[in-house]
């Protein structure tokens, strides 16, 4: 169950307008000035982390340089080799410029989702990071992406679908 998130989160949001008709990182044609990421969104998630349910969301960010493309290789930086997580996640694509925009106008933004894996180097990430998440969960290709996006016209409710984490052929999430 998907805890209650503010879409207002439209506000300076980046604009993905040319991503996917082919599908993949390479359809981009540019690099996105940020990923604004939503932590803690999924009830069962809180629970095995041992944190609490957020009354606001968690917002951090993660820079262009942690951006791959789907089956691109995960560089592990030496500070964090035995720290390092995988989350599945749902992406969503804004696909045009947006402010101030209402809720009941929001998902008329939405050009698709994707695929996400919030990779985390979870000491970074929740000791090392005076409390910041974006220490752990930014570091170069720890946002693997893909492997195409879905025209938000073929997902009328996004809060129905599943997701998964699949490694070497094993459901892990």
């Amino acid at each position: 169950k998907v805890l209650p998130v503010s879409r207002r989160l439209c506000d300076s949001i980046l604009s993905w307008v040319a991503f996917a008709e082919e599908g993949g990182m390479s359809s981009l044609g540019f690099t996105p000035p940020a990923i604004y990421c939503i932590g803690l969104n999924y009830k069962k998630h809180a629970k095995e982390s041992n944190m609490p349910e957020p009354a606001f969301p968690v917002v951090f960010t993660k820079p262009p340089s942690s951006v791959i493309g789907d089956g691109e290789p995960i560089a592990i930086p030496r500070v964090c080799v035995d720290e390092v997580d995988y989350e599945c996640e749902l992406a969503v694509v804004i696909g045009k410029l947006c402010k101030n925009v209402s809720e009941d106008q929001a998902l008329d933004y939405v050009q698709g989702y994707m695929c996400a894996n919030d990779v985390s180097a979870r000491f970074q990430q929740l000791k090392h990071g005076g409390g910041q998440w974006c220490r752990g969960k930014g570091f170069d290709t720890f946002c693997p992406l893909g492997p195409r996006l879905v025209p938000a016209s073929q997902i009328p409710d996004p809060n129905n679908l599943s997701i998964s984490t699949t490694v070497n052929g094993q459901v892990l999430q």
